[in-house]
């Protein structure tokens, strides 16, 4: 109690607004079964968060640059704005081993992902006992790339803990099929997924998987170096689902 108590007391010294209606701020958690400290960069809405439904962002591959979870903030802070309280994880940190370029990227990434799996679900328990006001009934997942990936996996393994996951052109994970799951992939046009990825449309129809192919935005439009327009265009589709 008295580690939350001091945590949230270091929140609210190092809150900045964004705007009149977006309060954001970052900071660590530490997760002492693996060792592992793990950065976030919170997106509020500045007055009465409480209720909120909550979006756990989850970002592409950066070759362990560190940044990576403040490169979609055009997304974040729209949602926030719009009443969402979201979390964007960091889940690569310096010294981690890079991300397998080779072999049957299947295999080969599974630790990657399956590192990011344990930092989502680190992050909203810890998140449960530090904002218990939280609507944590309506979680959702959205991951770009490589973060998709993690997010579908997490889909898979951790399915009671979240309501719907949206991935922007993941590539490796299959999407699961499950009826309790509101499961969402918005698709580059520039590259296609593997084999197996993306449900057949019959799939798609009995699990009411929806996707989305875009005819002129590629995948690395997907985060702040997307034009305005193209960013308008993928917020629009992330309000409409996250209210599915």
């Amino acid at each position: 109690m008295m580690r939350n108590i001091l945590i949230i007391l270091v929140l609210l010294l190092s809150v900045k607004m964004y705007s009149q209606s977006v309060a954001e701020y970052t900071l660590d958690i530490y997760d002492e079964s693996r060792s592992r400290q793990i950065p976030l960069a919170i997106y509020s809405p500045s007055q009465n968060s409480t209720k909120c439904k909550v979006v756990i962002m989850n970002h592409g591959y950066d070759q362990n640059r560190g940044g990576a979870y403040k490169d979609y903030s055009t997304i974040t802070r729209k949602l926030a704005s719009k009443g969402y309280f979201v979390i964007s994880i960091q889940h690569e940190l310096a010294d981690d081993a890079l991300l397998a370029m080779e072999g049957n990227l299947y295999e080969t990434r599974m630790p990657n992902w399956q590192r990011g799996v344990q930092n989502i679900y680190f992050t909203i328990t810890e998140f449960k006992e530090l904002r218990p006001d939280l609507n944590w009934e309506d979680v959702s997942l959205i991951g770009h790339s490589n973060g998709g990936d993690m997010a579908m996996l997490f889909a898979k393994e951790h399915p009671l803990y979240i309501k719907r996951v949206i991935s922007l052109d993941h590539r490796r994970m299959p999407i699961p099929l499950n009826n309790a799951l509101k499961l969402y992939s918005l698709r580059g046009c520039d590259f296609e997924a593997d084999e197996g990825v993306l449900p057949s449309v019959e799939d798609q129809q009995k699990y009411s998987i929806k996707i989305v192919k875009f005819d002129d935005i590629k995948h690395g439009d997907m985060d702040d170096k997307g034009s305005p327009a193209q960013l308008e265009r993928i917020n629009n589709l992330l309000l409409q689902y996250l209210e599915d």
